[in-house]
């Protein structure tokens, strides 16, 4: 149990980081950790996910290949929509593994890293020009 799996949440066009879920285990699954924060969010609220979270009628996801067969052109379409859409996201996360904590081994104690991560986030935020300080989710 040495990786940990952090989740962000972020408004469309990454604009901003919406909400962070830090420092997870990595034995659980993207789809049930969102599933763990879905509460902080209104029922009707919809998001735009990738393949890992195909299950939960909340979030919109990309059509996958099934075995032995091709999707059709129209699906097509809609994941390169749906890239498009998400292309700002993954943007996003790259600004956060710019800075090497969330993407190579953490080598501080296992309970600083929410801190540093959290910290990571305030400073592209204030790149970002966002002032609303974000919360510690454990």
């Amino acid at each position: 149990m040495h990786t940990l799996k952090n989740q962000f949440i972020v408004l469309p066009g990454g604009e901003d980081i919406v909400d962070i879920c830090v420092g997870m285990l990595g034995k659980t699954s993207d789809i049930n950790l969102f599933r763990d924060t879905r509460n902080k969010f209104a029922d009707s609220q919809r998001f735009i996910g990738d393949k890992a979270y195909i299950g939960d009628d909340a979030i919109t996801t990309p059509h996958k290949k099934r075995k032995n067969t091709e999707i059709s052109e129209f699906q097509k379409q809609e994941n390169k929509q749906l890239s498009s859409r998400r292309i700002a996201v993954e943007h996003m996360i790259c600004r956060v593994k710019i800075f090497r904590v969330a993407s190579e081994k953490f080598r501080l104690a296992r309970h600083r890293y929410s801190q540093v991560i959290l910290a990571v986030c305030g400073l592209i935020r204030l790149r970002l020009n966002r002032l609303v300080s974000l919360t510690i989710n454990t």
